[in-house]
């Protein structure tokens, strides 16, 4: 009876020192981070039906295929891990193996007048938009609540509930950042066949 009464007494202080607002902007920056793992489940969800649209028109693309699957594999395990900087370093990882994807293609004048590739690619093409606008709404929110947590006197009740900082959705991987430069200025003759420059 006795520690229900304290903590009758304890909770307007804990309101009037920003707890609800702490717990509020929380609660925003996870809904932003929720989209952007929802977004970047769905970019994965594609690779597979676009590297089997790829390996009809060219098979002996093995290490291509590979690196993609393998950047793939990094960002569904990023995504359960629910670290914004792990999503953003193999989001980062996959962009640039499908660009390498992408340039394969461009040996292929077949392949990118096929319907399904050109699907794939618009699908992937807007999934990409739709992550960075979601990453900017997360960015926003977890900018508002590490500002918040940080002035007074939500500084104080932020130390008694343990609430840290929230990281950004940014690369830290100076590896990630990479991205092959592809030059599409010259396409492959038509018909032909021969493998791309890397």
């Amino acid at each position: 009876m006795r520690m229900r009464l304290l903590a009758l007494c304890f909770v307007p202080l804990l309101a009037g020192c920003g707890y609800n607002t702490i717990q509020t902007l929380d609660e925003q920056a996870k809904a932003a981070q929720g989209q952007i793992e929802v977004q970047l489940q769905r970019r994965a969800d594609l690779i597979p039906n676009l590297v089997s649209t790829v390996k009809g028109y060219a098979q002996h693309e093995e290490q291509v295929f590979s690196e993609v699957a393998t950047a793939r594999s990094g960002l569904v395990g990023a995504i359960q891990t629910h670290d914004p900087q792990q999503m953003a370093n193999a989001n980062a990882q996959l962009t640039s193996g499908l660009g390498r994807l992408f340039a394969v293609a461009e040996a292929y004048p077949q392949l990118k007048a096929d319907q399904s590739f050109l699907r794939l690619q618009d699908e992937l093409t807007g999934t990409e938009n739709r992550i960075a606008v979601a990453r900017g709404d997360y960015n926003q929110a977890a900018q508002q609540y590490n500002a918040y947590i940080r002035r007074f006197p939500a500084v104080l009740t932020a130390k008694v509930i343990s609430a840290k900082e929230k990281p950004y959705f940014q690369v830290t991987n100076p590896g990630a950042r990479e991205v092959p430069k592809v030059d599409f200025s010259n396409p492959a003759p038509a018909g032909s066949t021969s493998k791309p420059q890397p």
